[in-house]
């Protein structure tokens, strides 16, 4: 359905707005054009995990479309007291995945007049590298990008040589920290069942990205790595030590990838009750960062980079920048 204007607003105040509404989170960024992109005028993230047990039922349940529903209606309420000129708001997996995810789409429009597109997992990926692309560090070897996500997994690799990357190939994983964490996780508490639980991940994740590694030629073994989630965000305000989540200290911080292994395997062998104890984790994250962990090494064992970027932004600042770019006026 493509961006929808929203208000007339004299041309020195026109703002844009991108919403992302993925499987676990509900994300909104209200910017203006600036020399270099742009500057943010507001922000809201709320994790909603709307795709709660979509993995057995098939389908968005009522109380996940319950609360994304009331944070939509808070995104609906900043755009309309920004008076924002020009919007996009998409949904991914979650909604490609469900039964009843255009009925969803449909409530959502009716109450809080939020129009959503169901954009594919090319799409996705496309604007994801779009939004982060700037903090792949230099070299003229192709790059790959991968965004984790609460129902997929993104991976793209791209050529760096041009000012805009150009996507070379791409793929979209059925496993994401919400959708791998129903499927595989395990209720084990000791020792060997979390073991267990952590190796059944990652092999899932070595399975499905396997047909796209052995597409891309033998000499990008060793491609420049940057990952943008929550996964990756979480892991670097760990190694860190952060007491509470940085996104200054995080984006573009580039991190050996050695360490956020050993921190992956630590959290592995935690209980959710001891991973909801570390700062910068909490309740919120303890019981789904273990497969954003198995996700992560399983894209390192495929190609084990020395170093990791980290980037703390994505598919919005990907709609911000083509909404911008592309000069759309209402």
């Amino acid at each position: 359905m493509g961006p929808r204007p929203l208000r007339r607003a004299r041309p020195d105040q026109r703002l844009y707005a991108a919403l992302d509404l993925g499987t676990n989170n509900c994300r909104l960024l209200i910017a203006r054009p600036a020399d270099e992109g742009f500057t943010v005028v507001d922000a809201f993230s709320r994790i909603v995990r709307l795709g709660e047990g979509l993995a057995a039922s098939g389908r968005l349940s009522d109380a996940a479309i319950e609360r994304t529903i009331a944070a939509l209606a808070i995104c609906a309420d900043k755009l309309r007291r920004r008076n924002v000129a020009l919007a996009r708001s998409v949904a991914t997996e979650a909604c490609r995945r469900a039964s009843n995810g255009v009925q969803f789409i449909e409530r959502a429009y009716r109450e809080t007049g939020i129009a959503l597109d169901i954009i594919s997992a090319e799409e996705e990926a496309r604007l994801a590298v779009l939004g982060c692309h700037l903090l792949i560090e230099p070299g003229d070897d192709p790059a790959l990008v991968f965004d984790i996500g609460g129902g997929s997994t993104e991976l793209v690799l791209v050529d760096t040589r041009a000012p805009v990357p150009r996507v070379i190939d791409w793929h979209s994983a059925p496993w994401g920290v919400v959708s791998l964490t129903e499927s595989a996780g395990g209720a084990g508490r000791d020792a060997a069942a979390l073991a267990a639980t952590y190796a059944r991940m990652r092999g899932l994740i070595a399975e499905s990205i396997a047909p796209f590694a052995a597409r891309l030629p033998q000499h990008i073994a060793r491609p420049r790595l940057l990952g943008t989630s929550g996964t990756v965000t979480t892991l670097a305000s760990v190694h860190l030590g952060l007491e509470r989540y940085d996104r200054s200290a995080v984006d573009g911080l580039i991190v050996p990838a050695e360490s956020m292994r050993a921190i992956s395997a630590d959290l592995a062998g935690r209980t959710v009750a001891e991973r909801a104890q570390l700062p910068c984790i909490g309740q919120e994250r303890a019981d789904l960062v273990v497969a954003g962990c198995a996700i992560l090494e399983a894209i390192l064992d495929i190609w084990p980079a020395e170093r990791l970027g980290i980037a703390d932004r994505g598919i919005r600042e990907g709609i911000l920048r083509r909404l911008m770019r592309d000069g759309q006026r209402p």
